[in-house]
């Protein structure tokens, strides 16, 4: 592994001689080559990595820290399940995680799947929470500022994300 690393960072670099040519021994490589050189040795790293194999390709370092801070028990794990019968893991903080915590990590997770996917789709998070909410064991999850343990949240809670209802008498 580490002769392999070390070929790579051989190939990568381009030395100049002081007439300002270039040394005919080492390759030059594009902006692109490198960053898909880079790229492949990252999933591949990634991949065999026991804690972070699960990660998709192309992640980002919050997601990376995520999973690391999964891993020393400082984050915990809640299920989202729509309507539609998906379960989106979400990962938050272990302590004094409250409801825009969720509903953060909810939208980072939403994000990146779009981006994934190259859905170009705008949306409006605004409307999103003003006509859908969070619902755990029947208590909707209204507050922002409420701690999520107090609802009872724990480690691989389900939680449903459910549209809102117009309630009788609001405008």
């Amino acid at each position: 592994m580490a002769n392999e690393v070390q070929v790579r960072e051989n190939t990568m670099l381009t030395s100049h001689s002081d007439d300002g040519e270039t040394d005919s021994e080492h390759e030059v490589l594009s902006h692109e080559e490198l960053l898909e050189i880079t790229t492949s040795t990252l999933n591949d790293i990634l991949s065999r990595d026991p804690v972070l194999s699960d990660l998709p390709k192309g992640v980002t370092v919050e997601e990376v820290n995520s999973q690391i801070a999964l891993e020393h028990g400082q984050s915990i794990t809640v299920f989202i399940e729509r309507l539609d019968g998906e379960r989106i893991p979400v990962v938050i903080p272990q302590k004094e995680a409250t409801v825009l915590d969720l509903k953060r990590a909810f939208r980072r997770h939403m994000t990146l799947k779009l981006a994934r996917e190259r859905c170009s789709a705008k949306i409006s998070w605004r409307y999103v929470w003003r006509s859908n909410y969070f619902l755990f064991e029947g208590q909707k999850l209204k507050n922002n500022k409420d701690l999520l343990t107090g609802y009872g949240i724990r480690n691989k809670s389900k939680v449903t994300f459910i549209k809102r209802l117009r309630e009788k008498g609001a405008e």
